[in-house]
């Protein structure tokens, strides 16, 4: 979590001073439940309310005693409050505040990625309608395929974070939970009440056994949705620098002026963004292993799973965040070259046509088997020698079709009439 590849928003709440502000706020509304319970007084609550305060230096300085951060916390908290601060955190374990706190923390990091995807999401539908109709040629292997629209390849990468954007939703929801429920999560010591109280206060869920901490499952589900995320990032990134190639130039990232591509060589116009996007994506998916790791704790609890978090946490969301927003601009300014997408397809003379032929030949009668042996030593030559393809086909006496019928074959209105089809699809509920 370094600032070249952080954003503010998503850096404050990892920040202390929210960490803290959402114990303080746990705090306070376990207090106000037990004053409701009548365990504690009302003017526990009241001198907390008005008095309750932290500081953030003061409490780094309690720990390197106490070595303990939420004692620490509770230590700086009384020395604002005074005497009535000693109802604060009656039978709650540290786990309490440090669990929910960290669903709250998390729940607002989805907030943000949520707002993230919005964006993109925006941005790619803008772009695959631009170039709904903008023919190129599609790819398998690498290879030359068949002709499809470069519309087309933008909507298939909409309908995956349409996609992700529900799967963060599920993640949210999955993470909003709350645990008040004392030492081995039995209530033996703070009243169900209190866990209901506060949950509902903070706009959480209550987990339904939390045994001291919530189970890791849930978190190891929402880490898992980010790496996800940061995969469908990384597959629109390579097919940014496969387009951006010196040999298939057939779209770029915006190049600003004034900006260097290369510290040797004055010419160059490198992919470096979605470079860095796939480097961020390999970031955020390595904290999906240590998060499944996480869910087997020891018992009722163990803090294997805090050293992973304190650091997973922040740097997965953080640089997701950046990530998401860096893939909106570039999509957003991406340099589309329709032309050189049609010389690109146009370049092994009519070789996309193959299959359309090789249907029409079935339909004269002649064998599959046949018909592609046909094809395919015609579609060799040219492959090899050059020239186009459909000329060799109509010079080939073993090609019994006319080449008007042929011709037919070679036209490009074939592969695209269903585009708006399936635009209508995709984006139905866009």
């Amino acid at each position: 979590m370094i600032p070249r590849y952080s954003r503010p928003e998503m850096t404050r709440i990892w920040e202390p001073e929210n960490k803290y502000r959402i114990w303080l706020d746990i705090e306070v509304a376990a207090l106000e439940a037990m004053a409701q319970l009548g365990i504690v007084p009302e003017t526990a609550v009241k001198a907390v309310r008005e008095r309750g305060n932290f500081n953030v230096d003061r409490i780094d300085e309690i720990e390197r005693e106490t070595r303990h951060d939420v004692i620490a916390f509770l230590t700086n908290l009384a020395e604002y409050v005074g005497p009535e601060a000693r109802f604060v955190h009656q039978g709650m374990t540290s786990s309490d505040v440090l669990d929910t706190t960290l669903s709250i923390q998390l729940s607002q990091a989805i907030d943000l990625l949520l707002a993230d995807v919005d964006l993109l999401l925006a941005a790619l539908k803008r772009r695959a309608e631009e170039h709904r109709h903008t023919l190129t040629v599609g790819r398998s292997h690498g290879i030359h395929a068949e002709p499809t629209t470069f519309g087309l390849k933008l909507a298939g990468h909409w309908a995956a974070f349409r996609r992700n954007r529900d799967r963060l939703v599920q993640a949210r929801r999955e993470i909003a939970t709350c645990a008040i429920s004392g030492p081995v999560g039995t209530f033996a010591s703070v009243d169900p009440f209190v866990e209901r109280y506060v949950a509902d206060k903070l706009g959480l869920q209550v987990e339904p056994v939390s045994t001291q901490v919530i189970p890791r499952d849930r978190h190891a589900m929402v880490f898992s949705v980010f790496g996800v995320v940061a995969s469908s990032i990384e597959n629109l990134a390579i097919e940014i620098r496969h387009l951006q190639r010196t040999e298939v130039r057939e779209a770029e990232e915006f190049f600003h002026p004034g900006q260097k591509g290369s510290s040797a060589m004055p010419h160059k116009r490198n992919p470096v963004l979605t470079e860095n996007l796939t480097g961020l994506a390999r970031l955020v998916r390595g904290a999906v292993v240590p998060a499944m790791e996480n869910v087997a704790l020891w018992h009722e609890r163990d803090i294997s799973h805090s050293s992973v978090e304190r650091m997973l946490a922040p740097d997965a969301t953080v640089t997701l965040d950046f990530a998401l927003s860096r893939l909106t601009g570039v999509v957003d300014k991406l340099l589309i070259y329709p032309e050189r997408m049609k010389a690109n397809l146009e370049s092994l003379g009519g070789l996309v046509f193959s299959q359309r032929v090789l249907l029409a030949l079935t339909q004269a009668g002649i064998s599959r088997e046949a018909a592609y042996t046909l094809v395919q030593r015609n579609a060799m030559q040219v492959w090899h020698e050059g020239g186009n393809f459909l000329d060799r086909l109509a010079a080939d006496p073993e090609v019994t079709i006319p080449r008007e019928t042929l011709a037919h074959a070679f036209s490009y209105d074939f592969y695209t009439k269903h585009v708006d089809d399936i635009f209508a699809r995709v984006f139905a509920e866009a």
